[in-house]
């Protein structure tokens, strides 16, 4: 399917909370989206868009490695989602996709402090791993037990992908 993308702001940010409703068995409080609203970067925060309607999004943020001592930092990836009838045809990929091309765009600029790129996914989310691991090249890292308050298992673990 071909998309595009469109940015996250104040006016469409229903929009957002409806596609993670959809796609999360997590619920993001409002808190999350007066951030995605006020501070999204369009090139890190965006909807992909089929024919004019919003069907999946990815919200990435730049965060500080907190035990590293050169003050780098890392790409994380909060929230990427495609609504259930639009899956398997490659948009979540294209938006991962367009992450990775404004690092490489950026990695001399802004993102010059960015080394890795990380997300969370849930023990039992295999097609989660298995699309960042053997579509990106993430690695498997360490298990957080206990990292979501009220899901079943609540453990993550660690997915990280070296940039440079």
């Amino acid at each position: 399917l071909s998309v595009d993308f469109g940015m996250i702001n104040s006016d469409n940010i229903e929009q957002l909370k409806k596609i993670n409703q959809a796609c999360f068995p997590v619920a993001y409080g409002d808190s999350f989206y007066r951030d995605m609203a006020k501070k999204s970067d369009e090139n890190l925060c965006k909807f992909a868009y089929y024919s004019g309607l919003a069907i999946g999004a990815i919200c990435t943020r730049v965060e500080p490695i907190s035990d590293d001592p050169n003050g780098r930092s890392r790409l994380y990836v909060m929230t990427l989602g495609v609504l259930a009838a639009y899956r398997n045809h490659g948009i979540g990929s294209k938006m991962v996709e367009s992450i990775m091309e404004y690092y490489e765009s950026e990695k001399d600029g802004k993102l010059s402090t960015v080394d890795e790129i990380m997300v969370h996914t849930q023990t039992s989310n295999v097609d989660a791993m298995k699309f960042y691991m053997d579509r990106f090249g993430f690695e498997k890292g360490e298990l957080v037990e206990n990292y979501y308050k009220r899901i079943d298992p609540p453990h993550c673990y660690i997915l990280r992908k070296k940039l440079r």
